[in-house]
């Protein structure tokens, strides 16, 4: 069955608050807190029920009330907000959870996609939860989920990372943690650090294919695709990128806990067809060995074959 939404009641910009919560919401929410996801990039992703929920809550917290504003005048909606950040979350816990003890209808976004995923939001479902107060998620876009689907890897089975520590040695251990994972990695990443995140990445996980996604459902969105090492490179002659970025790496290949046997064996049968700098790209991609110690053995063997 076909449908028509050109003669629906479905509100549009500039419809009153009240003519929004008449269509989409025209029962008063049960009180509680409502995590609802807003758009990523293009504004159109919002769904029904999360206008509804943003015109009806008693108030709605965010992470910053000029980007959420630009959001609901989209939308006709006028509401009271108020900030809830990383700097005032333990702050504004107790006052959130004195609202709820009065019955009232709390909303919560991020600046865009899914709150509480990289957030302090999380603390405070898990308080308010733990309180026995009605916490519950009203669903929608997600970079990490978008970032996932556009990189062309696996999609069977991925695990979230979020970001990574900003110092060189703190991010090498947090990649040793993730490298046996069976996996597919979604990291969330900073412009700034890209390029020496995706080099590290490379030294940890090996020289995976992998995914940078940009700027995704705006204008410019971009997917680039490609072993760790082009990325690192490309992203270090051009510099930083604009925009909020994902970072999508493969999980490790089945022959990722190959012993050093091994290793030296498919190295000694390419160094017999390639270079030494092909042989070790190509066994550090299959093996998921840390490129340095394939470079190692390689190097090894070059030199057992001049004795």
């Amino acid at each position: 069955m076909s449908s028509d939404l050109s003669d629906t009641n479905l509100p549009r910009a500039g419809q009153s608050r009240h003519r929004i919560m008449e269509v989409l919401s025209p029962e008063k929410p049960a009180p509680g807190l409502y995590l609802v996801a807003t758009p990523i990039g293009h504004a159109s992703d919002i769904t029904l029920r999360a206008l509804g929920l943003l015109a009806a809550a008693d108030v709605l917290y965010c992470e910053d009330t000029r980007v959420t504003s630009k959001l609901l005048s989209l939308y006709g909606i006028r509401q009271k907000l108020e900030p809830y950040h990383e700097h005032n979350a333990a702050r504004m816990r107790p006052k959130i959870a004195a609202r709820l003890e009065r019955g009232e209808v709390i909303a919560m976004v991020s600046d865009a996609g899914t709150p509480a995923i990289s957030d302090p939001g999380f603390r405070l479902a898990r308080d308010m939860a733990s309180a026995g107060h009605l916490v519950t998620h009203c669903p929608g876009p997600s970079a990490a989920l978008t970032g996932l689907v556009l990189s062309g890897l696996a999609t069977n089975r991925f695990f979230f990372c979020g970001f990574l520590p900003p110092k060189h040695k703190a991010r090498l251990s947090d990649l040793e943690e993730v490298k046996t994972v069976p996996a597919t990695l979604i990291f969330y990443e900073s412009p700034k650090r890209l390029a020496a995140s995706l080099r590290d990445m490379e030294t940890v996980l090996g020289d995976r294919p992998s995914a940078v996604a940009r700027e995704l459902t705006k204008k410019f969105e971009e997917i680039r695709k490609g072993p760790l090492s082009e990325l690192a490179s490309a992203y270090e002659e051009e510099g930083a990128p604009k925009g909020e970025v994902v970072v999508v790496v493969d999980a490790p290949g089945e022959s990722a806990e190959q012993s050093q046997e091994q290793i030296r064996d498919r190295l000694s049968a390419l160094l017999n067809e390639v270079s030494l700098k092909d042989a070790v790209a190509e066994v550090t991609r299959e093996s998921g060995w840390k490129r340095s110690d394939v470079y190692d053995l390689a190097l090894g063997l070059k030199k057992a074959e001049t004795l």
